[in-house]
């Protein structure tokens, strides 16, 4: 007989040992089912309750895109409220043909009553056309809806209200922001205003070039911030789906000083002028007399922003960037100084030879003559490069340095436009010998036509030169008009002075016998003008030395002399046949005249003796 608990013959268990493995093993799992059960729980509850936001945050991001609101651009307008930029907003129809096949078809399925995706789009294609009119044919909205294709835009763009229209009817079918830049005067001042243009990454509009582009910022704004539902395994937005989180907020809108007709009329004549002379290029400028506003700034060549394309030519503004040797209308600076330090009077006589020698350089006057007594008032009238560097002398190096920075040469305006040159002025350490010779008569420095406005702007001012600008005032989008600061005057010369030396350059535009002034064409029948005509040699690239038949021609003027409103500087750049801007001026005065009802002088300017006999 065989025990129990003990092995059987051939080493098997008896059933005793079976029956207590198999509870070990009953025991083992339960343990190990209920360690599953507590670890399945214990996610469970971190799923549900301690993760359960991140995981959501996750999901939705998966099934979600975000994206920019762009804010509504900020517009220009001119001194009178006349606007010269603004944005339009347009939208762009979508559709995602494939997914609107299979919802509608599942639509369908579920409810026969239901149009099947065919006669659906075709629906939507119907009520499209019939919304857009003429601007889209039925035959194209049908090619766009039945496309295999999981995204396609729908027609041209359109204004948002049409879109609206369509997208509340059939959600199925959305719109994209788009915005234009819109210029109503075309090239009318665009070398200020520059362009903007719509820059598909950035998803809105971005300034490239002038006051669009160095007021970007300004005119921006801040874009708000949207989500929307996307498709499954891809970015495409589903129409309808979009929430605004944040509002865009609006650029703000800039006045501009300019006068827009008084810009149109200048440019035009301009151009018209250069044309006529054969000039390679022509600039000029406009300034309130008081306070340095630019009603404008125009150049021969300017281009249209609304063009699909630009350039390369008229992009630039060179009023503001390209420097020139003004010539004689930079006289008014000795005039100014031997006037204030009171070197001479208007009617001191000088006893002017032909030709005068400054270090190891000879100057002589633009006509030959011996000696001739010209008064001080002379030398400005009938331009003595001679008399000119003789009162120079008098006036002294240093003192014609200080007078040549206050009348705000050798540094930029800060008008804010882009490029805007300096111009050049030796510095007083580098001036050799010869370098007095050329200053005093407008050579061996140059500026922009900007800088020689402002020149004579401190004339016009009673002595002060007030820096020019062209922005007058900005409004932010909580509708607050917020003028510009007039930047601060810098007294240059007394007031008398400025009076005396406006008084002597109506002799320039004189026309009596024997007394007759180098800018006469400049005259205005009415009233009293004053003005200085210029003519600067150029460098001949070729012997790197002045030209004997190329210049710089110039004219600056103040309109009227004895009640000054404003300043009209203009350069030619290389013109033929001794072509004068005089002629020009007398043109751009006569229209300030009339616009502005400026009344008449109350009397012609006296003649001046210019030459004594």
């Amino acid at each position: 007989m065989v025990r129990r608990g003990t092995r059987a013959a051939g080493g098997k268990r008896t059933a005793r040992t079976d029956v207590a493995g198999s509870g070990r093993r009953l025991r083992i799992g339960r343990l190990l089912l209920v360690i599953a059960l507590v670890l399945t729980g214990t996610k469970l509850i971190l799923v549900q309750g301690f993760d359960a936001q991140q995981l959501s945050a996750a999901a939705a991001r998966q099934r979600t895109t975000s994206d920019s609101i762009p804010a509504e651009r900020g517009s220009f307008t001119d001194r009178s409220g006349n606007v010269l930029a603004f944005s339009s907003e347009a939208r762009q129809l979508y559709a995602t043909p494939r997914r609107l096949a299979e919802e509608q078809d599942k639509a369908h399925a579920e409810d026969p009553s239901e149009p099947t995706s065919d006669q659906y789009k075709r629906e939507i294609a119907r009520f499209i056309t019939q919304t857009l009119g003429d601007r889209v044919r039925e035959q194209d909205v049908l090619a766009a809806l039945f496309a295999d294709t999981t995204y396609t835009t729908i027609g041209p763009l359109i204004e948002p209200a049409l879109a609206r229209t369509i997208t509340e009817k059939y959600p199925q079918i959305g719109q994209e922001y788009r915005a234009t830049r819109e210029y109503p005067a075309g090239e009318n001042g665009a070398n200020v205003l520059g362009g903007a243009r719509w820059s598909q990454d950035a998803r809105k509009i971005q300034g490239r070039l002038g006051l669009e582009s160095s007021l970007d910022k300004l005119l921006a704004g801040t874009d708000g911030k949207k989500v929307s539902d996307t498709a499954m395994g891809s970015d495409l937005v589903i129409p309808g789906t979009e929430r605004e989180l944040e509002p865009a907020i609006p650029g703000s809108d800039v006045e501009l000083t300019l006068d827009s007709d008084l810009q149109y009329m200048v440019q035009n004549k301009l151009s018209d002028y250069a044309r006529k002379t054969g000039a390679r290029s022509a600039s000029a400028a406009v300034l309130d007399a008081h306070t340095g506003e630019v009603y404008a700034l125009a150049n021969d060549e300017s281009f249209d922003p609304n063009a699909p394309a630009w350039g390369p030519d008229g992009l630039g503004n060179p009023a503001v960037t390209n420097p020139f040797e003004p010539g004689s209308v930079n006289k008014v600076i000795t005039a100014a100084g031997a006037i204030e330090d009171g070197l001479v009077r208007p009617e001191t006589v000088l006893q002017v030879p032909g030709k005068i020698k400054v270090a190891d350089r000879t100057v002589g006057d633009a006509w030959a003559h011996g000696t001739i007594p010209l008064t001080f008032t002379g030398v400005l009238g009938k331009s003595s490069n001679v008399g000119t560097l003789m009162t120079a002398q008098r006036l002294g190096e240093d003192r014609f340095n200080d007078l040549v920075h206050k009348f705000g040469l050798g540094e930029t305006t800060g008008i804010g436009l882009p490029g805007e040159s300096a111009g050049f002025v030796p510095a007083r350490e580098d001036w050799s010998g010869s370098t007095f010779a050329n200053l005093p008569i407008g050579q061996g420095l140059s500026m922009t036509v900007l800088q020689m406005a402002g020149m004579y702007q401190a004339i016009a001012n009673d002595g002060v030169r007030v820096p020019p600008r062209v922005i007058a005032a900005q409004t932010g989008p909580d509708g607050v008009r917020v003028p510009r600061p007039r930047p601060e005057g810098v007294r240059v010369v007394s007031p008398e002075t400025a009076r005396t030396v406006r008084d002597m350059m109506r002799a320039v535009v004189q026309d009596a016998p024997q007394q007759q002034g180098t800018g006469k064409a400049a005259a205005l029948d009415g009233y009293q003008i004053s003005g200085k005509t210029g003519t600067a040699q150029q460098i001949d690239p070729d012997c790197k030395c002045y030209s004997n038949d190329t210049y710089w021609i110039t004219f600056t003027g103040i309109v009227p002399s004895d009640n000054p409103r404003f300043v009209v500087a203009l350069m030619l750049d290389a013109p033929g046949g001794g072509a004068s801007a005089a002629p020009l001026f007398h043109d751009v005065a006569a229209y300030l005249t009339q616009r502005y009802k400026i009344p008449l002088s109350p009397a012609p300017a006296p003649v001046q003796t210019l030459q004594v006999r």
